[in-house]
């Protein structure tokens, strides 16, 4: 898979992040769109040089050469997840690339996992499914999430983030009525990215749904 670095620059100009996409050999800026990933790494990817991202999880995955049918875009955060600029960010990635906005889809892993939940919240009419993995819990609105498909992953010995952070919000979500999977890896501590993203189910599951 071919990687492109670019940044991005809300409209007043107070918010940029940078991003790394990674694109499938068969991707082409005219024919049919792609479904689109966007993902979001962990506290240990933080920083100003994209080359970190591919220091674990699923960049690091892709560069080993695990092949992936979307278009998937790998943002960089400097210290925390901002709704305030993932929100257009999600925007301009679906204008920019040949995706396809019905089959846009959100993962990411720790302070990822966390990111995918405060995105989701505010956007989840624009994202067919959603994926954290090893997240821990947030304050959300479940209405926002009643025709959002979940998939959550987590180690019941997670020792960074405990298990309990995942619980909490899929009985919120549950119990409004919402639909979410979960994967409890009994005998994992915090990496269970490894696991999880390599699992072709994860990649047949999110591309099952569709928005609209």
């Amino acid at each position: 898979m071919r990687s492109e670095d670019r940044s991005f620059t809300t409209t007043g100009g107070d918010r940029s992040i940078s991003y790394r996409t990674y694109f499938p050999d068969a991707y082409s800026e005219a024919g049919t769109p792609f479904p689109m990933l966007l993902f979001m790494h962990g506290a240990g990817e933080t920083g100003a040089d994209l080359d970190l991202l591919e220091r674990a999880t699923l960049p690091r995955f892709i560069k080993e050469g695990l092949q992936l049918p979307f278009v998937t875009v790998c943002p960089q955060c400097v210290e925390m997840w901002d709704v305030r600029i993932l929100d257009p960010l999600l925007d301009e990635v679906v204008q920019r690339f040949n995706v396809d906005p019905g089959r846009v889809y959100v993962t990411g892993s720790s302070m990822g996992g966390l990111g995918t939940w405060m995105l989701a919240n505010v956007a989840a009419d624009r994202i067919a499914a959603i994926a954290p993995v090893c997240p821990s819990f947030t304050r959300i609105d479940p209405e926002n999430f009643a025709e959002l498909p979940v998939w959550v992953f987590h180690g019941a010995m997670d020792s960074v983030v405990p298990i309990e952070e995942s619980d909490r919000m899929i009985w919120q979500l549950r119990n409004a009525g919402c639909d979410v999977k979960f994967t409890d890896y009994p005998d994992l501590d915090h990496d269970v990215w490894t696991p999880a993203y390599h699992d072709p189910e994860l990649w047949r599951w999110l591309l099952s749904h569709r928005k609209g």
